[in-house]
């Protein structure tokens, strides 16, 4: 799975096509990802500690990683994914990094 937590990304396709988002939690066995204010779905939850009112409580549903594409830092546009080796500073061991196809940025 090439997408991981905290990344920006655009829905590219299904019923929130061009929606962006923050990547809330990412499910790899299932190949599904939660992102920011996409897929909502209504739940009626009981009163409880937390929520001591109760009623509809909106909430993010799973969506499938294939349906996401990546956001390129430099221009904000949907990009894919590359992996670059580079030496580390610190340690001078070698360590691969994920990099934007279109503007060569790391990410």
């Amino acid at each position: 799975m090439r997408v991981k937590k905290e990344d920006n990304v655009i829905v590219i396709s299904g019923n929130f096509n061009g929606k962006t988002g923050k990547i809330l939690k990412v499910f790899p066995k299932k190949n599904r990802v939660i992102v920011e204010g996409v897929n909502l779905r209504k739940r009626h939850t009981k009163a409880n500690q937390q929520n001591p009112q109760g009623g509809i409580v909106e909430k993010e549903a799973p969506i499938d990683a294939s349906n996401v594409m990546l956001l390129d830092p430099k221009s904000n546009e949907p990009t894919r994914i590359g992996k670059k080796i580079i030496i580390d500073d610190k340690s001078g061991k070698k360590r691969s990094v994920r990099v934007s196809r279109t503007s060569g940025e790391m990410l």
